[in-house]
């Protein structure tokens, strides 16, 4: 939530009419040290987009999700091109996203 906040992720605005919210939910995982013991509880705030409708509630489906394949031909490529590689911050991936339209979702409780 904090993360949400300091980045200005969403504005709390009353629902206009005719418009149909998205619902969300709280997906909690348990992260554990490597002698098992729970080091920390991580929630996050997942919105139900399967509601949506194609070409009626959104145009196009994208994941920014990379896969093993995709990270080692990025790495052969720095690697023969003597490149520099920069890291971001994958917690947050989703904030660094643009999107031109405006999505209404309904305030988790």
């Amino acid at each position: 939530m904090e993360s949400v906040a300091n980045n200005d992720v969403w504005d709390l605005v009353p629902l206009p009419e005719g418009v149909k919210p998205i619902g969300c939910k709280w997906v909690f995982k348990t992260k554990k040290d490597s002698k098992g013991n729970v080091e920390r509880y991580k929630p996050r705030l997942v919105a139900k987009g399967f509601t949506r409708k194609e070409d009626i509630d959104y145009k196009e489906t994208v994941s920014l999700v990379s896969s093993k394949e995709s990270f080692r031909i990025i790495m052969a490529l720095v690697a023969y091109f003597d490149l520099e590689l920069h890291q971001m911050d994958v917690k947050t991936m989703f904030l660094n996203g643009d999107i031109d339209e405006t999505i209404y979702m309904v305030q988790s409780k």
